[in-house]
């Protein structure tokens, strides 16, 4: 079917892309790999360019563009190079540091960090993660406390993209005692302030050359004009932004999932097999049209989903089908055409091999599918998990059953938790 969401101005925006690609990102993506790190001269580019940074107003040093359809068009683009790692650190900056620092910072905020992010010259990171927690915001460790006109941070995070080369994090910290949605508070913690400290780049089984490093705070001392909104906004403010985090998960997948079935449809054209091209073989076509139905179709929902960002109507339960659903396509689309390359699918110098480990992370980061499902679940049936329910008591003939009483003698012998009050299983 002929797709519409993209107009004249786009398709010109699309030939920069590609010459920014062409120029910067293809001669060098290999090296990025070995070395896991893309270089600043990137970064440096992209926001010479406008390839970066676009969501920043003209008197920050930006185009003031925010139409969410640019940022598509760099998505497909990087996908279709096999430019996963820049596009993670990219969409990093121009989907979620930038956008806290636009919607939550005051005009001196935006004054001192967004003209640098907009030309590349400042590389942003959020800092949510912790060793011990992850979806779960409420059991964030990492501490601020006030002290006069500054605040005190410790704790410390992982997993966090563009970790290593962040000029600037943007810093969940807990900032009372108490667990609710007043607990957390985001800060901006500036490299070189004493105590902040990078720990490992992390190696991982895909985006090689995307910096994911681990963040320590030691009596890191900010003063109150870094902290972003109000003290206890924190997690109204992460709420805020999900919809166009996840978005943006969800036009990489789609954009690498139609990077993936335009290599599998070249490779089995110009491959031989038994004097035939391996395309022409049924298994093969079955394949790619199962494939490429549904790029087209996961493609026809990401397109309405990005036109309601622009609109502001997309909620966050839309986002995250947009994400669920892409993450799970990308996966098993990759999956399916690295099977087309047989043993060169294996091979790293084929595009499609990184993109299979690129791929799985999309499932994980920016709220696990599993948490996609709950909060697609709770708006579907307008009920939380039994166990979640505080009002929910055992009926009485379960209370009255040897099967309870068995159950729960079970558990304890096994030494297995105990059901807690109010869960089925």
């Amino acid at each position: 079917m002929r797709r519409d969401i993209f107009t004249a101005d786009h398709e010109a925006y699309r030939e920069t892309v590609r010459a920014y690609i062409e120029r910067e990102i293809t001669p060098n993506v290999e090296r990025w790999e070995q070395e896991r790190n893309v270089d600043r001269r990137a970064w440096k580019v992209a926001g010479e360019q406008g390839i970066i940074g676009m969501l920043v107003p003209e008197e920050y040093g930006g185009p003031g563009e925010r139409d969410f359809r640019y940022r598509y068009v760099v998505a497909e683009e990087l996908a279709s190079a096999a430019a996963n790692s820049p596009a993670a650190g990219f969409a990093l900056q121009d989907d979620i540091a930038i956008p806290y620092i636009l919607e939550f910072g005051t005009a001196a905020q935006k004054s001192r960090w967004l003209p640098g992010m907009a030309a590349g010259e400042l590389i942003g990171a959020i800092a949510m993660t912790e060793p011990g927690t992850g979806s779960d915001l409420q059991g964030i460790k990492t501490t601020a406390v006030p002290d006069g006109d500054s605040y005190v941070i410790n704790g410390s995070k992982t997993f966090i993209t563009n970790g290593i080369n962040a000029d600037l994090a943007i810093v969940v910290c807990r900032t009372s005692p108490e667990r609710g949605g007043r607990a957390l508070s985001l800060f901006v913690v500036e490299a070189g302030t004493p105590g902040f400290s990078r720990g490992r780049k992390l190696a991982k089984l895909g985006l090689h050359a995307q910096d994911t490093g681990e963040l320590f705070f030691d009596g890191v001392r900010v003063p109150a004009g870094n902290l972003l909104g109000a003290e206890g906004d924190g997690f109204a403010q992460l709420m805020h932004q999900l919809p166009r985090e996840r978005l943006s998960i969800g036009i990489a997948g789609v954009a690498g999932a139609r990077a993936a079935v335009n290599w599998a449809v070249d490779y089995t054209k110009s491959r031989l097999a038994f004097g035939s091209p391996v395309a022409a073989f049924q298994n093969t076509q079955f394949a790619l049209a199962t494939a490429v139905t549904e790029v087209d179709v996961l493609e026809a929902y990401i397109d309405k989903a990005v036109l309601a960002l622009n609109d502001g109507s997309l909620s966050a339960v839309d986002a995250a089908k947009a994400k669920l659903w892409a993450s799970d396509v990308l996966n098993r689309v990759v999956n399916n055409c690295l099977q087309l390359f047989g043993g060169y699918g294996y091979m790293t110098e084929f595009p499609i091999a990184r993109a299979w480990a690129d791929a799985r992370v999309s499932q994980i980061y920016g709220g696990t599918n599993e948490v996609m499902k709950l909060i697609i679940g709770r708006d579907l049936t307008g009920l939380r998990l039994a166990c979640e329910s505080q009002s929910y008591h055992w009926p009485p003939w379960v209370v009255r059953s040897r099967w309870l009483r068995v159950c729960r003698a079970a558990s304890a012998r096994w030494r297995r938790p105990r059901l807690p009050p109010g869960c089925w299983w």
